[in-house]
Order: structure tokens, then sequence, then C-alpha cells
């Protein structure tokens, strides 16, 4: 009787020692891991405030190692323009969230909502409110628009050179509002009040929108379209036609 009370002792003593190693261990987590400061990098549609609202909401989400292990190799449900945010702890108390957006070629309006596809056409969002940064593609034709599928247009050609133009937009630090097609290859691209007519010749379109950041500056508070459809190398100039 006596061994079997003092073996029962021991278990329990065992026990009680195992639980306050796992409410120390919880403490000594839960103290040294509290997040005290947050850098925020990726992030174009949401700004740094409403990551960190994101990320950080919800019973331990102040705790940098809950969240480094809840967003590793994650992708984001039901968020808007994100594919996946990633926690990457700096110190305990210290967190970097990176945020991957999908990458957005454009967008069409379709019953006054934006539908924004990525560079293969494919319509990977769907959004009540126009994303700055984000170009609407205007003079394709098509009769319904599909969340998850392609924008069906009549030639899909039409992509790559949605695709060109706006690597090239970004490469020269210039930001669109509208990208009009007459055609596949017969492009005008608007910048506020300024229409930039670049014709169908797609060869020469690099050599005529490297020239934009001299001439758009110079036509600032104007509008009108600076016809570029016809590229002299030797000359570099061209006609600004005011609207009447």
């Amino acid at each position: 009787m006596y061994r079997t009370g003092r073996r029962y002792g021991i278990k329990i003593l065992i026990l009680l020692l195992f639980l306050a190693v796992i409410l120390g261990l919880g403490y000594y987590v839960l103290d040294r891991y509290t997040i005290q400061t947050v850098y925020v990098e990726g992030n174009v549609h949401y700004t740094e405030e409403e990551i960190k609202g994101i990320v950080m909401d919800g019973i331990l989400g102040d705790n940098s190692l809950y969240l480094s292990m809840k967003y590793k190799n994650k992708g984001v449900e039901n968020i808007p323009f994100v594919d996946v945010m990633d926690v990457s702890i700096l110190s305990p108390d210290t967190i970097k969230i990176t945020v991957y957006e999908k990458a957005l070629a454009g967008f069409v309006k379709y019953l006054d909502t934006y539908m924004y596809f990525d560079k293969d056409g494919y319509i990977v969002e769907s959004s009540s409110v126009r994303t700055v940064g984000v170009p609407q593609i205007t003079g394709l034709d098509f009769q319904y628009v599909v969340l998850g599928e392609r924008l069906p247009v009549e030639n899909d050609s039409v992509f790559n050179e949605i695709l060109e133009i706006t690597k090239l937009l970004n490469k020269y630090s210039l930001v669109a509002d509208k990208i009009y097609f007459r055609s596949v290859s017969d492009v005008t691209i608007y910048f506020g009040d300024i229409k930039v007519a670049l014709g169908d010749d797609a060869a020469r379109l690099e050599d005529k929108i490297m020239l934009l950041p001299g001439f758009l500056p110079e036509l600032e508070g104007k509008s009108g379209t600076l016809q570029m459809e016809k590229y002299d190398e030797g000359n570099g100039k061209f006609t600004f036609k005011p609207d009447a």
C-alpha cells in the first residue's frame, strides 16, 4: 500500500513538473517573441497598416514565432491581389512581412467592375476599386468575363503586346492610366490628359517609349495628343496636337 501511494505521488510530481516546464516554456515564448517592430515590403495595393492588420489578426497575432510558422510557404485566401505573404523573424521581437502580389498586366471594365488579368490574359481578380499603377486596357472586343478564365478576345496575341508595353513602361518608370488598342499593334497610351499615339510600328516600340520620360514633363498641364506614329531616328521630334 505504501509503495503504491509512493509511486502514485511520484507520478503526480512528475506530471506537475512537466506542466511547470510547459507553462514556463509557454510564458518564455509569449514574452520573448512578443512583436515590437514590424517591417513590410512588397506591398503595392495595401498600406503597411493594412498588411499588419491582416497578418497580425487573431489569437497570438503579436507572436513572431507563431506568425513565422503560420505564413511559411502558404498562399493567402480571400485577399484580393495578394498571392503569398511571408513572415521572417529578424529578432525575437522584430519581424519582416514580405508581400508577393499577383502579377497584373492590366484590367478591363465590365458591368461597373474592374476585372484584373495577368500576363496571359487570365482574370485573377475582380474589384469595385480601381488600383493605381495598373492600366486600363480598352479597345478589346469581348462579350463576357469569367473569374479564373482567359479574357475571351478574338486575337490572343494582344496579351503579348500588352505584356511588352507594360514591361517597357516599368523599365522607364512610366505609369499609364489607359492603353487603347485600335488593333493588336496600333496603340495609344494615356497619361492623364496626354494621349501618346504610338501607331503600328511594333519594331520601334521601345525607341518611342524610351523618349517619353523626356517628353511628358514638358507637356504637364496640357491636353492633347503626342503623335509618335512615325519614328525618325535622326530627328527625334514629334508633333503635339492640343485638344480643341
